[in-house]
């Protein structure tokens, strides 16, 4: 047993989005076989609640907490120093002190960053081997932002990606190793950085197979027609992008191929651009308090996400859930599955229409994609085989060999 430093930027606890998931479990993994000291950032109020049951399985915990006006403010800083603006977001000198406090006091033997914005936590020379989870390429995620936002969005994001990449690049240069979440977005890293290619692995997301499991649920939705879902933190640009563009080019000609066929925007915190959405058959949930009876009564579970990097934990769930899934290509190819056979895949507003017709029209067609989704999830996405695959390097025998690599 070690003890490991772990910084996240937001913190791991509830398990209820995509990027708290993934820390969450990769916590609970790590303290199985360590002693672990958290620092980290509350940005919903809401989350203050969840700090006690963090400490029940953490030696010690730092919460910092961060307003998003006022960090976005701080963040503009980061102009005049011609840094990203992502670091003084996430900037806060109570959690620097904890951190130098807790690397003098106590034997860190490892230091795990989640998000590659808590590099910057790291002191420089410390003997800690540091292990760094990117998730994905966030600097190509700005690049990909500026390349569907007009001037000066268009500039400030490509300015973001651009900066960050810089400090990614240096954060995997200074780490012991570092990992994302698909084998494209390692790639991705490798070719962009490829002085630090032969230090750069992957690490898949997973889903919780027995929670996330086919049941009896009341249904959420009225009576006599079809319902098609899309589930997701509704504050998040790409998922609104992906609702929206749903709404208006691919759900008015499903509705006249199949008339009375619903579609449901299900997750937390609808912006205002979600919300306008309700009606004429639309439907916008907001919070609920679990997202599997609307999962289990899906005709559909749809990922139109046209901005998408890495695995999306919302397929991954429904897969687990054996229902059928139309994403869109960037999405289904991101996933160690079958196209075709575990989930449709689907380029455009006319093939997202088309494939969904589809499942509607055939019912057996459908279940069977949802049994075959199901086994997928099955077979390759347990958290426990997909994290594993950090043991070796976390365990104070490796070291040597794992930073010389």
């Amino acid at each position: 047993m070690g003890d490991v430093l772990y910084l996240s930027h937001r913190l791991p606890y509830p398990p209820n989005k995509g990027d708290k998931l993934r820390s969450y479990h990769l916590l609970k993994h790590i303290g199985a076989r360590h002693r672990i000291f958290l620092g980290t950032f509350v940005d919903d109020p809401d989350d203050l609640r969840h700090v006690a049951a963090v400490r029940s399985f953490c030696a010690d915990v730092h919460v910092s907490q961060l307003d998003p006006l006022r960090a976005r403010l701080r963040s503009l800083s980061g102009l005049a120093a011609n840094a990203p603006l992502t670091l003084p977001y996430y900037r806060d000198a109570a959690l620097h002190a904890w951190v130098s406090r807790t690397l003098a006091e106590q034997r860190i033997d490892t230091i795990v960053v989640f998000s590659s914005a808590m590099a910057q936590y790291v002191p420089p020379g410390h003997p800690a081997r540091v292990l760094v989870d990117f998730v994905d390429v966030d600097s190509a995620k700005w690049l990909q932002y500026a390349d569907a936002k007009r001037w000066p969005l268009s500039w400030l994001y490509r300015r973001e990606g651009t900066r960050l990449f810089e400090f990614e690049r240096a954060a995997a240069h200074h780490a012991t190793r570092s990992f994302f979440v698909t084998e494209a977005e390692t790639e991705l890293f490798r070719r962009l950085a490829p002085a630090t290619a032969s230090r750069v692995e992957t690490i898949g997301n997973g889903v919780d197979a027995q929670f996330f499991a086919p049941g009896e649920w009341p249904s959420p939705f009225p009576a006599g027609s079809p319902t098609i879902v899309f589930t997701g933190a509704m504050d998040y640009w790409p998922n609104i992008d992906a609702v929206r563009w749903f709404v208006a080019d691919i759900f008015p000609p499903l509705r006249a191929a199949v008339p009375g066929v619903r579609f449901a925007i299900v997750g937390m915190r609808p912006a205002p651009a979600v919300k306008t959405l309700a009606g004429n058959g639309i439907i916008v949930t907001g919070t609920v308090s679990d997202i599997r009876p609307y999962l289990h009564h899906a005709a559909v579970v749809v990922a139109p996400l046209r901005i998408a990097r890495g695995v999306q934990n919302k397929v991954l769930e429904a897969m687990a859930m054996e229902r059928p899934v139309v994403a869109s290509d960037a999405c289904a190819t991101a996933i160690d599955a079958v196209v075709g056979r575990d989930l449709l895949g689907a380029g455009d507003a006319t093939q997202f229409v088309a494939a969904i017709e589809s499942l509607l029209a055939d019912p057996g067609r459908s279940a069977a994609l949802g049994r075959a989704a199901r086994r997928c999830i099955l077979e390759r996405y347990s958290w426990d085989a997909q994290l594993a695959r950090i043991d070796r390097h976390l365990d104070p025998a490796p070291l040597a060999s794992s930073a010389a690599a």
